[in-house]
């Protein structure tokens, strides 16, 4: 069943009534509008193509006095988490990305065979299979049962099939299970009540436990144009002044930041009990706050310019389309990432105008994306069609992504990247 035109209105007026996740302020700012989207992990079966597709508002507001960038919850994350279509092992560059991690944390903080690692939705194994494999005690909490499957039976790694909060903290807590590390890598902008959540990262945490967070950092978010990295399936977006506030509410400081490439520029934030003195605050905190102020970003007046920056990028993406389409060049997808979703809603682009993306994900294989009904392939669908282009859904895997293709050069084919600007390769 389709949502009526009357929605977006009603439910925006809502969303303004409603208080900050993080600090109970009530919200009126808009960060950006971008329309009606579906769910962005919901890939529609053949059998599914003769039923209608629930749309939300992607209209999405910044909290004035702790500054976290947020989308109302419309779904419970019960319902776009307990079966999940992301494998985070299906990227190249991200397993290798979790691989270095775990030889830093394991050399920084000196874990042993009697330290214990925990990951909150730890997806498939993608990480943690990294410290099973020097023989470090972990535990992977992952709320996905086909996804929690996978890391149990194919990288080993034990995981509880739960949704992790302070109740399930607290059972590890009594029976002796916290942890020396917690990692939590793109979880946060996943999680509706973020004070049961960072809550339940405190009580499981030992004394001098350490835990880290990495996300897109919404300064980036900002200055790279990545509008699409916001859908439903994201509730929340942080800057790290946004971030510091919701640590502090929960008696926990962070010690240390690194900036990472990774998901078009995220943030990586050390943390620990504030009571713990064993790891001071080092000066990347304070420089990075630093660059968010003089960035706008502890004023409303800099998050006002991202929304003109967004519908530069709409116009410039249609037009490189459209005109393909004139002159009979045919164009396919490469991907089908969360992301896709917002791009491809927010400019009005079905398969008229990409005839089909593909995707290495057997679960997606055979699918079609959210709402637009583009169908997913095989990578072999290019070989076998040879598109004029290859738009690049996820072009944070660009790199990666152009190294698998360089094939259709055979042909003359291109590769196409719309964020942050388009560009022909």
């Amino acid at each position: 069943m389709t949502t009526t035109s009357t929605l977006p209105s009603v439910v925006s007026q809502q969303i303004a009534a409603n208080n900050c996740r993080s600090c109970g302020a009530s919200l009126h700012k808009t960060f950006v509008d971008l329309g009606m989207s579906p769910l962005c992990e919901t890939y529609p079966s053949s059998a599914d193509l003769s039923s209608g597709e629930m749309y939300y508002p992607l209209h999405v507001y910044v909290c004035e006095r702790c500054w976290l960038v947020q989308l109302e919850e419309f779904e419970s994350a019960e319902k776009i988490f307990s079966d999940y279509a992301y494998f985070s092992s299906y990227s190249d560059s991200w397993l290798k990305h979790a691989q270095q991690y775990c030889e830093q944390m394991a050399a920084r903080f000196g874990l042993t065979k009697q330290s214990l690692v925990v990951e909150v939705a730890s997806n498939d194994g993608y990480l943690l299979q990294y410290f099973v494999q020097h023989g470090l005690p972990v535990l992977g909490i992952e709320p996905a049962a086909n996804v929690a499957k996978v890391a149990i039976e194919q990288k080993h790694v034990p995981t509880l099939v739960r949704f992790f909060g302070a109740q399930l903290a607290q059972e590890l807590a009594d029976e002796g299970r916290r942890a020396d590390l917690i990692v939590g890598n793109n979880v946060l902008a996943q999680v509706p009540d973020l004070s049961d959540f960072v809550e339940g990262l405190r009580i499981l945490l030992k004394p001098h436990g350490v835990l880290t967070l990495e996300f897109p950092h919404l300064l980036r978010l900002i200055e790279r144009n990545e509008f699409d990295t916001i859908y439903h399936e994201h509730f929340s977006y942080f800057s790290m002044l946004a971030t510091l506030r919701i640590l502090q509410a929960h008696r926990m400081k962070a010690f240390d930041v690194e900036e990472l490439q990774t998901h078009g520029g995220s943030l990586r934030v050390y943390a620990c009990p504030i009571e713990d003195q064993s790891h001071p605050v080092r000066p990347s905190i304070a420089g990075l706050i630093e660059q968010e102020k003089q960035a706008g970003l502890a004023s409303a007046q800099g998050y006002e310019r991202f929304a003109a920056q967004v519908k530069e990028t709409k116009l410039s993406f249609l037009e490189f389309l459209l005109t393909a389409a004139r002159q009979g060049k045919s164009v396919a997808g490469y991907g089908a990432p969360g992301k896709s979703a917002t791009l491809l809603h927010y400019c009005g682009i079905s398969k008229d105008l990409i005839a089909y993306t593909v995707d290495r994900n057997p679960y997606k294989q055979g699918r079609f994306l959210p709402g637009t009904r583009i169908p997913i392939h095989h990578p072999e669908r290019i070989r076998e069609t040879k598109p004029d282009f290859v738009v690049i859904l996820p072009w944070n895997l660009k790199d990666e992504i152009m190294e698998q293709l360089v094939f259709i050069r055979e042909w003359g084919g291109k590769c196409v990247v719309p964020i942050p600007k388009l560009a022909i390769y």
